[in-house]
């Protein structure tokens, strides 16, 4: 059965008004048409657990986890004391606090690829660091990348604003195939400076890819093949994959590795670890600065995020509870006549709309509207999250409410 729309009225005023203060009125993925404009709520008013509120009132059962950070639960309460009580101390100086060698120790720690550690503030920072670190270790200008590695000029396609100079320094391979790397390589030999890839494929708005049978150890091997430097992006994977990273899970140790999201619980923090011998070049070759990397406390909310997620084996819940929704995730999928494809991990699961005919696009819209409809906060364009706080009723409501947007989505648009 179909549901009555949300009432969403204090949201849509405020777009409203963004639209007047600011370009577009929010920035890149979080605009409206990046979900079902006019059935999604815009502004949101506070989380709890697993759950956001908008400033409407409406609860959602939240799936998106603020696009990855939230690996735990909103307004965790070790968390925020923690900040809490350094702010008492200060958190932003001239120089550093003591807390930045302490979470750099820990995070050589876990990661198996960190030898050194640069401490900044987001994934496009840590991205940015390794591809610069690797430019001055080779001195090579060009990078293969392989899916979203950030905003910034060196990984994006041509758009305003971006010079086709630089643009073409960077090369985009297929996942998940390594002859197509292997070509890239050949056809930039002796340019190459590093190889850029997320472990766990995630193409816009297509099927979240697990790392075929071989494929991260075959794009090991090019790399050392043809000398060039492999970057792991992991900031989606770090801290939830598993808390080394996928690099840990698979097996497969690159040169450097981007962590963020998780690895705070939304506060604002990501890093770029190494091998000592590439990471040095820091030290003199490479600049790297910003007046708030250095700030502490975002560096006091990952270490007391990692205590959680070592102390209640948070990855090991995850991947469970994640194994067992993407199973029951499939069975409806595939008992409901709708042509669409579940894929993913455990703790990142998805459903893409099967190109069978023109109405692809209708259904996939008709899907989101009715399960955010029913108070279940997905993205058509981008996977889902499992976070520890999302309790089995609320797994279980988001099982009920995909099952029941199916329903509707197969009534309105039957395959011909």
């Amino acid at each position: 059965m179909e549901k009555e729309r949300l009432q969403l009225q204090k949201s849509l005023e405020l777009y409203e008004e963004a639209q007047k203060l600011s370009p577009g009125g929010l920035m890149g993925i979080r605009r409206p048409y990046n979900f079902v404009p006019g059935e999604y709520p815009v502004f949101i008013q506070r989380g709890y657990g697993g759950h956001i509120i908008d400033v409407d009132g409406n609860d959602y059962i939240d799936m998106l986890c603020g696009y990855g950070p939230i690996i735990l639960g909103y307004s965790e309460p070790e968390i925020n004391q923690a900040v809490i009580e350094q702010m008492q101390s200060g958190f932003c100086f001239s120089l550093v606090q003591p807390v930045q060698n302490e979470l750099e120790k820990r995070l050589i720690d876990l990661i198996p690829s960190a030898e050194m550690v640069i401490l900044v503030k987001t994934g496009s920072d840590a991205t940015g660091v390794a591809v610069r670190i690797a430019r001055g270790y080779t001195g090579k200008p060009k990078i293969l990348r392989c899916g979203y590695h950030g905003w910034h000029d060196w990984c994006v396609e041509v758009h305003g604003g971006v010079p086709e100079e630089v643009s073409h320094l960077t090369v985009e391979f297929p996942y998940g195939d390594l002859d197509a790397l292997e070509q890239a390589l050949e056809q930039n030999r002796n340019e190459v400076a590093a190889i850029i890839i997320t472990p766990v494929g995630h193409p816009l708005a297509q099927p979240v890819i697990p790392p075929p049978e071989g494929y991260l150890r075959g794009v090991r091997d090019l790399a050392d093949k043809y000398n060039v430097v492999l970057i792991f992006d992991e900031i989606r994977t770090g801290f939830r994959v598993a808390m080394g990273g996928a690099q840990e899970r698979y097996g497969v140790t690159p040169d450097l590795s981007t962590f963020g999201k998780a690895m705070a619980n939304g506060y604002a923090i990501s890093a770029c670890v190494g091998k000592a011998e590439i990471m040095r070049v820091a030290e003199k070759k490479v600049f790297i600065s910003s007046t708030f990397f250095p700030n502490s406390l975002e560096m006091v909310a990952a270490m007391k995020c990692i205590d959680i997620l070592e102390r209640e084996h948070v990855i090991e819940e995850i991947w469970s509870r994640g194994e067992m929704f993407l199973d029951k995730l499939r069975k409806l999928v595939a008992g409901s006549g709708v042509p669409a494809t579940v894929s993913g991990i455990p703790p990142m699961p998805f459903i893409t709309f099967d190109k069978v005919d023109e109405q692809y696009g209708e259904r996939r819209r008709c899907f989101y509207t009715e399960a955010i409809r029913r108070h279940l906060f997905i993205q058509p364009y981008h996977h889902w999250y499992i976070a520890y706080r999302h309790t089995g009723e609320d797994l279980a409501h988001a099982l009920n409410a995909i099952a029941e947007a199916l329903e509707v989505t197969r009534k309105r648009y039957p395959v011909k």
